[in-house]
């Protein structure tokens, strides 16, 4: 699994998000940034590195190892891409599993203003 893991960069959506009930089952909403914090809050990561059908099969590889040290997570379509939803408590010891497999994390970063 590592070396399909390896070269694929994800980043974290800007939202949090969680579980509500539908007509089709359970799907992913997203929440106002200014509300409170839940214990039922979850953060997204979207991959960057793949597209079409390769980043459905590396989120599910991706799925799959996080599985393997017990951290419950799910892949979703979100806004017609492969999005892997994982509860917000939950979010270091993801992003340092998926480091360890060689899965990059873009972080965002401020520009200087003064430039």
């Amino acid at each position: 699994m590592v070396n399909t893991l390896q070269h694929s960069v994800v980043h974290r959506l800007p939202q949090r998000y969680h579980w509500c009930a539908s007509a089709v089952g359970q799907v992913i909403e997203a929440q106002a940034v200014s509300g409170l914090n839940s214990e039922d809050d979850l953060i997204g990561l979207r991959l960057l590195s793949h597209s079409g059908e390769s980043a459905w099969e590396i989120m599910q590889k991706i799925e799959s190892a996080l599985a393997e040290i017990q951290l419950v997570c799910s892949v979703v379509e979100w806004e017609g891409e492969p999005c892997l939803f994982v509860h917000r408590d939950d979010e270091c010891a993801a992003t340092c599993r998926l480091k360890s497999f060689g899965v990059g994390i873009a972080e965002p970063f401020l520009r200087d203003r003064r430039a």
